[in-house]
């Protein structure tokens, strides 16, 4: 496998960015990311004006976030024209994704506002149980640590030093996800809602808020690839789709630590796969020690110290590997595996 490591879930010029398509590129390859996924609200304005592909080192990718107003927001990969959402709740949007081929992840689909200030409301996708939903933003970067601050000091920190206030995604948002896993698939990625807020005048943006660059070193999706990347546009784009439709795919915090190299498998089965319950060994590595979980439906099973964790199963669940590390005083969590499902 071919660990790639993509930031999901921002915006460029196109929607409610401040950045170019290129800008955004060269910014991805200074926080050393391998690709971005961008995903302009209801557009597919960059894909269309030819600006998907390689640039240096980075590889991007077009999709689009599908964007009722205030709800259902959903990002949407893999399709060739923007979807049409008039008129279409949440499951509608999903099985209009689907129909078009495509795949897509419900954004930040357990927002629920601001319990401090009261004009931030919530922006909650509202068809979680619907069948042709694939995936979930199980932590959004912006959206989770944002509703989760109690003062404008908070808020003032997030904005100063994000790296010091990420720490843990929202438990509510484990608890569901677990609760899904438990009858059928669903991938869970990690997004950034990036638009680097600011002021741009002419080619230059003197003023700005949560750059890029900054928050690309943050939450991130390593997905494991079945080949390298050849730098040609059809065959890395299928390699990265592929892999984010099967579920071989991790969500990592690079800024506690570089997570590349993390692996969680049973016997013949990646991350993602699904297969009859019977006795397995599981087996979950790191680069860097860590303390590291083995969690079925949501609950521990198994512990371990180190850069390994190895544990035979037999009962059926939904199985995932979580990894915490010390960073800027506190435990922070580091890795999230999505499950291999055992029925």
């Amino acid at each position: 496998m071919h660990d790639l490591a993509c930031v999901v879930h921002l915006h460029s010029l196109y929607s409610d960015g401040t950045g170019t398509v290129r800008e955004i590129a060269r910014a991805a390859q200074r926080a050393r990311a391998d690709v971005v996924l961008l995903t302009d609200h209801d557009t597919l304005a960059a894909k269309r004006r030819g600006e998907e592909g390689w640039y240096g080192d980075v590889l991007v990718l077009v999709g689009e976030e599908v964007s009722p107003r205030r709800r259902n927001h959903y990002l949407a990969f893999d399709v060739d024209a923007p979807i049409d959402h008039r008129g279409l709740d949440g499951a509608g949007i999903c099985r209009a994704v689907r129909d078009a081929g495509g795949f897509g992840f419900a954004a930040h689909p357990f927002s629920q506002g601001s319990a401090r200030f009261k004009r931030a409301p919530g922006m909650p996708f509202e068809a979680l149980d619907c069948e042709a939903i694939h995936g979930i933003e199980l932590w959004s970067f912006v959206n989770d640590t944002a509703e989760g601050a109690g003062s404008i000091r908070e808020i003032a920190r997030f904005v100063a030093t994000p790296s010091r206030a990420l720490d843990h995604p929202p438990e509510r948002n484990m608890r569901a996800w677990d609760d899904l896993c438990r009858t059928r698939r669903v991938v869970a990625i990690g997004g950034l809602d990036a638009h680097q807020f600011g002021k741009r005048v002419g080619p230059f943006v003197p003023l700005r808020v949560m750059s890029y660059r900054r928050s690309f070193r943050q939450i991130r999706t390593h997905v494991l690839c079945d080949e390298p990347p050849a730098r040609e546009l059809d065959h890395d784009r299928e390699q990265v789709y592929r892999a984010l439709r099967k579920g071989r795919c991790y969500i990592s915090v690079d800024a506690v630590a570089p997570a590349r190299g993390f692996t969680f498998e049973g016997e013949d089965l990646p991350m993602g796969a699904e297969a009859p319950a019977g006795r397995r060994a599981l087996r979950a590595r790191t680069a860097l020690p860590a303390r590291l979980r083995l969690l079925r439906d949501g609950q521990e099973i198994a512990a371990a110290e180190g850069t390994e964790l190895e544990d035979e199963v037999e009962e059926p669940g939904a199985y995932r590997v979580e990894a915490y590390r010390r960073a800027r005083g506190r435990e922070r969590t580091w890795i999230l595996s999505n499950p291999i499902y055992l029925r």
